[in-house]
């Protein structure tokens, strides 16, 4: 789907019946933290289709790779597999890098993600994707991105050794070891 030349969509088509879809920004934003590290359970599944249908299609297999297909912005499966081929390190988050996010839109775009009622999450993905190198969300991600071992020079591979370090994203506490560190909390502080 071409985004200049197509409407971009807010209903989609589902056994012949159209089914508004939740399109704004936030709707996905919120899909990526639901689906980012979790296993994909029957609870899970309920909270996305809830996400994105006000009403509950009744082909919820056919729902599920409309809300996939609505997320990578109407690419195919194959275009979306070799893009994810590309680079499968994770250079940002969309919680915490929300502010680096909010302050890059608000400066080069003027646009104000809090006071904006809707924006469109495919416009949004253009958008973000098309931010300059001066903004220092693109600056923190080129960092994590970097291949440390393909620089020569020792003083610039410290530095961004050390600017990895300083942005790293950081790790997702496990269910198991939350409790575990509840349970020493509990017992030094009885």
């Amino acid at each position: 789907m071409n985004i200049l030349t197509n409407k971009l969509p807010v209903e989609v088509n589902i056994d012949g019946v159209l089914y508004k879809i939740n399109s704004d920004y936030r709707t996905s934003i919120i899909f990526s933290k639901l689906i980012e590290d979790n296993e994909i359970t029957e609870d899970i599944i309920v909270k996305v289709l809830k996400l994105y249908y006000p009403v509950m299609p009744k082909d919820i297999e056919q729902a599920i790779n409309i809300i996939f297909w609505f997320y990578t912005c109407g690419e195919n499966q194959e275009e979306s597999n070799s893009k994810s081929t590309i680079s499968n390190k994770k250079v940002f988050d969309y919680e915490q890098d929300s502010r680096y996010i909010y302050s890059a839109f608000l400066s080069q775009y003027k646009i104000d993600l809090q006071d904006i009622k809707y924006l469109h999450w495919w416009k949004f993905k253009a958008l973000f994707e098309a931010l300059d190198d001066n903004n220092e969300i693109i600056k923190i991600m080129q960092y994590r991105s970097m291949d440390l071992s393909k620089i020569k020079d020792k003083e610039q591979r410290n530095f961004y050794k050390k600017m990895q370090d300083t942005y790293k994203l950081k790790e997702k506490i496990s269910e198991e070891d939350l409790q575990a560190l509840n349970d020493i909390k509990n017992l030094l502080f009885k």
